[in-house]
């Protein structure tokens, strides 16, 4: 079962966070320099969104609307149903952070790798995870503030944040795409660093606010156990449901390989920017069922795509599926 080297990583800054914590003026450069690289990531998401795919993209709309439904309505009542859990599997703080994680957009190269490597509809996965991101930035605040409340720590103030950190920064950067679309492009491995490296500057802000506020003593390695029991079963759940519903639906089996590993996933990159900004000193407890859940979808999918390319053909060209589902595992996560 492969690890993603990136999960590594953010565990390590974690660890950083445990051990040194940004305190005082430290918190706040760290803070500040985290809501800037929060803004410039979304810049470059919109930088590199192209238009004319998106819009070619909604010839396939059966099969957006699908994708969209499985991320932004069956999970966010997953989520809803897994209360029932709290107190004797979940905590309240945990059980906030998965309904959090069920509300935020899909991923898009995770979800691009997996359905290439199971010979399904590649431009299909590519239009629909970034319908999802696109979507997610007006609809995850807008679930957050409908089912988590003062419970997330959401208040109006919370959507003006999302509007000013992501929103505005997505749309400057399709705007500027015209004149800066192929230096990002051609730029992508760079600039993907700085994505990766923008991502750890939250996970290490988020930590060191609750190692500062003592947050972590309300986490026991048996309430850590149940939640990795409840992402299994939600995880489950949806690669069923997306699988089997997408026949029920009259898709085919390209499509219904798009729809599986769009519709299962949670996007790592874009719920842990919006985690800080809607939780703020609560952001840690928040972002960790999602980072959980993120390794678990990798390493679940990795073994299903290879399973359906070689149900799909044993003649087919491409990548040997055992080696792609490494290479695939070890990028998935520079996007989602």
């Amino acid at each position: 079962m492969p690890v993603d080297p990136y999960i590594l990583l953010l565990l390590g800054t974690v660890g950083l966070a445990a051990l040194v914590p940004a305190r005082g003026t430290a918190a706040s450069v760290t803070s500040g320099a985290s809501t800037a690289a929060i803004a410039f990531l979304f810049f470059l998401y919109g930088a590199r969104l192209s238009t004319r795919e998106a819009v070619e993209g909604l010839r396939h709309w059966r099969l957006h609307v699908t994708v969209l439904a499985c991320t932004f309505v069956i999970f966010p009542l997953l989520g809803l149903a897994a209360r029932g859990l709290v107190p004797v599997f979940l905590t309240h703080d945990l059980y906030t952070g998965l309904l959090f994680l069920t509300l935020v957009p899909s991923t898009i190269q995770s979800s691009i790798a997996f359905t290439s490597i199971a010979r399904g509809n590649v431009p299909a996965a590519i239009c629909a995870g970034s319908f999802s991101s696109l979507a997610g930035i007006i609809v995850t605040p807008l679930l957050a503030a409908a089912l988590l409340g003062d419970s997330g720590g959401f208040s109006a103030d919370s959507l003006v944040k999302i509007v000013l950190q992501l929103l505005v920064p997505f749309v400057a950067g399709q705007v500027l795409r015209r004149w800066i679309g192929e230096f990002v492009t051609r730029h992508r491995k760079v600039l993907g660093l700085v994505d990766r490296g923008s991502i750890l500057l939250v996970v290490y802000t988020a930590f060191s606010e609750g190692m500062a506020r003592g947050i972590w003593h309300q986490v026991s390695p048996l309430r850590l156990g149940g939640l990795l029991v409840v992402e299994a079963a939600v995880l489950a759940v949806m690669l069923a449901l997306t699988w089997y519903g997408g026949r029920a639906l009259g898709f085919g089996r390209e499509d219904r390989i798009a729809i599986q590993f769009a519709g299962s996933k949670k996007s790592l990159a874009s719920g842990l920017p919006m985690a800080s900004v809607l939780f703020g000193a609560q952001a840690s407890l928040a972002v960790l069922p999602l980072m959980l859940f993120h390794q678990m979808q990798l390493m679940v999918c990795a073994v299903i795509a290879k399973r359906r390319a070689h149900d799909a053909v044993g003649t087919a060209a491409g990548p040997e599926p055992a080696a792609a589902s490494r290479t695939a595992v070890g990028t998935a996560t520079r996007s989602g």
